[in-house]
């Protein structure tokens, strides 16, 4: 049997360990958007998580996982994200350093989230080979522990407690829409789903200029992603090592979505809900309104990963030449 990332066990002791600093998310539904996509939506609302986005589940798992001798000397991560930001705040929970890596062209404004919640910045240049180096080079300076955005067995259990208050606040579904970048989302949910409920659908969406994930499952090998470009920034990211089996194996389907979906969506879940959401959840969203999904998938849930969003810089804006 494949030895996957994590198992409903050790989601549901994840559930336990960041039950008292988490907060677990309402559902929210909406007529119209039912009556717009054919189907009953139910909407997962990790917008409404601590620092925007279901990130801070994986990251603060995590960093409780750590024995007293390791978390002493801290946690470093590389991100420009909503993952710097939910590690500095489970840092700081547990009163240990943490350091991040950000590229030089991350945005002021996230930088100084990242420095609100604690966390030491290291700046680097904005080229992956350059964040994992200073990364490294960070951790042998600091003894610190080295903690992957999303591959990583901790965080991917982290991000699966999803799936058990989906499961309670919304049951009886035909599937669940996640959003994919580097997959630790969509791998603790699907393998969550796994065991608690193998008859829903686990798909997921991704945007048509980072689609690695729909690109790897057709051709039925590992290819990582290059030169992605899309509005939805939180999905730049390749699968990874322990994410690309479960999205193999374990996902039902990748849908891939247009740009012009998903600002679209995006802009209407706004005017409509009445809520903030970024592009990458927007992605989902135009999913689960398209003819992509399975005629049967009469209930459908649909995960919105964060509502973090540079209000400087809408898409639907023009821009100034």
């Amino acid at each position: 049997m494949t030895d996957y990332a994590a198992d409903l066990a050790s989601i549901r002791a994840a559930s336990q360990q960041i039950a008292e600093h988490v907060h677990r998310t309402p559902v929210f539904t909406s007529s119209t958007f039912d009556e717009l996509a054919g189907r009953k939506l139910f909407f997962k609302c990790e917008n409404f998580q601590r620092v925007g986005a279901f990130k801070m589940r994986g990251a603060l798992n995590a960093v409780l996982c750590l024995d007293d001798e390791r978390a002493r000397a801290g946690v470093v991560t590389h991100s420009s994200g909503n993952f710097a930001q939910a590690l500095a705040l489970a840092a700081r929970i547990r009163g240990i350093p943490a350091h991040i890596v950000m590229p030089s062209t991350a945005p002021e404004v996230k930088q100084q989230a990242v420095a609100g919640y604690g966390g030491v910045i290291r700046l680097c240049e904005p080229t992956l080979e350059a964040r994992e180096a200073t990364a490294l080079a960070v951790c042998g300076e600091t003894g610190g522990t080295l903690l992957h955005p999303f591959d990583h067995r901790d965080v991917i259990a982290g991000q699966g407690t999803i799936a058990l208050e989906l499961m309670e606040q919304a049951p009886e579904l035909d599937a669940v829409i996640v959003p994919v970048g580097g997959g630790g989302l969509i791998s603790g949910i699907a393998l969550g789903y796994r065991e608690l409920d193998p008859r829903v659908s686990v798909i997921g969406a991704e945007p048509a200029g980072a689609d690695d994930a729909a690109r790897s499952r057709r051709a039925g090998t590992w290819i990582p992603q290059t030169a992605p470009d899309t509005v939805a920034d939180g999905l730049l990211t390749s699968l990874g090592r322990l994410t690309w089996p479960v999205v193999r194996d374990v996902v039902s389907d990748i849908v891939v979505v247009e740009d012009d979906a998903t600002v679209e969506t995006m802009h209407l879940v706004w005017e409509r809900m009445k809520i903030v959401i970024e592009p990458s959840a927007a992605v989902a969203v135009a999913a689960a309104m398209s003819d992509s999904l399975p005629a049967d998938a009469h209930r459908v849930g649909v995960v919105l990963s964060g509502g973090n969003v540079d209000l400087s810089a809408l898409p639907w804006v023009p821009r100034e030449a």
